[in-house]
């Protein structure tokens, strides 16, 4: 896992309506469904990756090989299933796994509610290959390893110090329009309950 905490912390509209962040005395109310506008004063200090694409963006366009060496577009799923977009440092490290398996655990949920789970790191396909066989994940774990973490980029959510993705998730709905995000600080593992409320809320 990467080490050090985040600056942030977003929210979507299953949490409260307004956060106060990590005690940096700066403030930004979540965008979910309903379309709520972001505000507040920005962090102070330099961040070590961009702020996050906010609900009611476009959500970019990505093309992504995965564990199984298929490739993955968005654009594929357009019109036919909402996504959940997640985000996550390092395979084989403790708070990824733990919440990769919480997602594999809710499959069936997220099928019910008509969404494909995609999970993204900046891992190489072939550490992904050997990572989703041994923990037995039947999710695709894409691989933004070359052009180095250029869709977590596009995404807000790469980390330049540390070279890798942070703890982003986004759901995007069928016409491809982000509608739900929230960005947890390294240490602390997001709440799967979230992404299906956000996606019932659709």
């Amino acid at each position: 896992m990467c080490p050090g905490p985040l600056r942030y912390r977003l929210r979507g509209p299953s949490r409260v309506p307004h956060e106060v962040a990590d005690g940096l005395g700066w403030s930004r109310r979540p965008q979910g469904p309903g379309g709520a506008a972001a505000h507040g004063a920005r962090p102070r200090g330099r961040e070590p990756h961009a702020m996050a694409i906010e609900a009611g963006t476009r959500a970019p366009e990505f093309a992504l090989r995965d564990n199984h060496g298929r490739t993955v577009r968005l654009a594929d799923l357009r019109g036919e299933r909402n996504v959940v977009l997640v985000f996550y440092p390092f395979a084989f490290t403790g708070v990824c796994t733990g919440e990769l398996r919480a997602l594999q655990d809710a499959l069936p949920s997220f099928a019910a509610a008509g969404a494909e789970v995609l999970a993204v790191s900046n891992d190489s396909i072939h550490t992904l290959r050997v990572y989703g066989e041994q923990e037995g994940l039947d999710l695709p774990l894409l691989s933004d390893f070359w052009p180095h973490g250029e869709v977590s980029r596009a995404y807000g959510v790469f980390d330049e110090e540390k070279g890798c993705a942070v703890r982003g998730t986004f759901v995007i709905d069928r016409a491809g329009t982000v509608r739900w995000t929230v960005v947890n600080a390294l240490s602390d593992a997001r709440d799967t309950t979230d992404y299906l409320t956000a996606l019932r809320a659709l």
